[in-house]
């Protein structure tokens, strides 16, 4: 499964680099190969782990903001792994030229 998602808390200010970096090592931590790119995350791996880990940025981030908006976007491909760096290299092969990645 791959999945998209941007946290976003709110009531807290218009600075929230640092609140986001707090989920970063919460991401590594998974050990799933991920994406980090200015409007969302990218992740990849079970679908089990994956919505735990998503849930566990989400819970973090409740612990910094009165508020927390989450947006998820879901591309579950049975039997389909790789994806995440795969979706692109299939893109880039299609224009015979890299693309900026993340």
């Amino acid at each position: 499964m791959i999945a998209g998602f941007s946290i976003v808390p709110v009531g807290t200010g218009e600075e929230l680099k640092e609140m986001i970096a707090e989920l970063v090592p919460v991401i590594e931590r998974s050990g799933l190969e991920y994406v980090m790119g200015a409007m969302q995350t990218t992740i990849e791996g079970e679908p089990e782990r994956v919505i735990q880990v998503i849930m566990e940025c989400h819970d973090h981030m409740k612990t910094l903001a009165p508020r927390v908006l989450t947006h998820i976007a879901i591309d579950d491909r049975q039997g389909a792994v790789g994806r995440l760096q795969g979706k692109v290299d299939d893109v880039e092969t299609v224009l015979g030229r890299s693309v900026s990645r993340g």
